[in-house]
């Protein structure tokens, strides 16, 4: 099954399928998964400079980070999956 394309704001998307978790930064262990990922050189920065309002888990363990919140970005995984099932 193909997946879709998330816009996660300033033109940036992220392919559906390889999403592993959206989570919401704050946490000690949130800030400890960014700076790891930052050390491995598998963080990226999506918020053009704005507020990290969610860090987006990819399959392929990159940790991109957006300034769309946790919320918007699962309304919009949920509208993409319902165009998906309906094909």
């Amino acid at each position: 099954m193909k997946g879709h394309l998330i816009s996660i704001g300033f033109g940036n998307v992220v392919a559906s399928e390889k999403i592993v978790a959206i989570i919401a930064p704050g946490s000690s262990p949130v800030r400890r998964l960014k700076d790891e990922a930052r050390q491995k050189g598998k963080l990226v920065d999506a918020t053009q400079g704005r507020r990290t309002r969610s860090l987006i888990v990819m399959d392929s363990d990159h940790v991109v980070l957006s300034a769309i919140g946790v919320e918007t970005i699962t309304q919009r995984l949920e509208k993409a999956d319902g165009a998906l099932s309906e094909k």
